[in-house]
C-alpha cells in the first residue's frame, strides 16, 4: 500500500475491476477506497437488479472490505461541477472528494477527469491502476496482457481501444 491520500472511486473503474476479477488490486494498493452513495447505488444496486455479475463481484467485495457507501452533501459540489456535463456519480466522486481533501480519484471518464483536475485533483483510470499494480510487480507481463486484451475485447467495457494498446506499449516496450 502506498496511498498517501484519500482515494475515491467512481463507477468505471470498479466495473472494469469487477468485470477482470482484479478487485483486490484496489486494496493492494490503496489500502481503503471510498466510494459515494450515488455511485455504489448505480453500480451495485442497478447492476445487480438487472442481473450483472460484475455487480454482484463488486457487492461481495465491498462487504468483505467494510467499504460503505457514503453519502455526499449536494451542497458542497462546486457550482462548476454541478453545471459540468457530468452524472450524478461522477459529482458524487469529486464531491466526496473535496470534502476528504486531497484525493487520488479513480475515474475514467474524460469530462470528469477534466473536472477533477481543474480543482487540483490527481487522477488514475483503470489503465493506470492496472499499469501501477504491474509496476509494483502485483501483476505479471503475461497478466497486464491478458487484462488490456480483455478490456479491448470486451464490448461491456468503454475504454478507447487505441488508448489501452498506446499505454501497454509504452508501459512494456518490447518486452514479449
Amino acid at each position: 500500500m502506498s496511498a498517501t491520500l484519500p482515494v475515491v472511486a467512481n463507477a468505471g473503474p470498479l466495473m472494469v475491476l469487477a468485470k477482470l476479477n482484479v478487485l483486490h488490486l484496489l486494496k493492494q494498493l490503496y489500502g481503503r477506497v471510498h466510494i459515494s452513495r450515488s455511485v455504489y447505488d448505480e453500480v451495485v444496486v442497478e447492476g445487480m437488479r438487472h442481473g450483472h455479475p460484475d455487480a454482484s463481484t463488486l457487492h461481495l467485495f465491498l462487504s468483505q472490505m467494510e467499504w460503505q457507501p457514503e453519502d455526499v452533501e449536494p451542497t458542497g459540489i462546486p457550482a462548476d461541477i454541478q453545471a459540468a456535463h457530468l452524472d450524478r456519480g461522477e459529482r458524487d466522486t469529486l464531491g466526496l472528494a473535496l470534502a476528504l481533501g486531497k484525493c487520488l480519484v479513480l475515474i475514467d471518464d474524460t469530462a470528469g477527469r477534466q473536472a477533477a483536475r481543474a480543482h487540483g485533483m490527481s487522477v488514475k483510470g483503470s489503465l493506470g491502476i492496472l499499469i501501477e499494480a504491474y509496476r509494483r510487480e502485483m501483476v505479471t507481463t503475461d497478466q497486464l496482457r491478458l487484462y488490456f486484451a480483455e478490456i479491448v475485447r470486451r464490448h461491456d467495457i468503454w475504454i478507447n481501444r487505441a488508448l489501452a494498446e498506446r499505454l501497454l506499449h509504452e508501459t512494456l516496450g518490447t518486452q514479449r
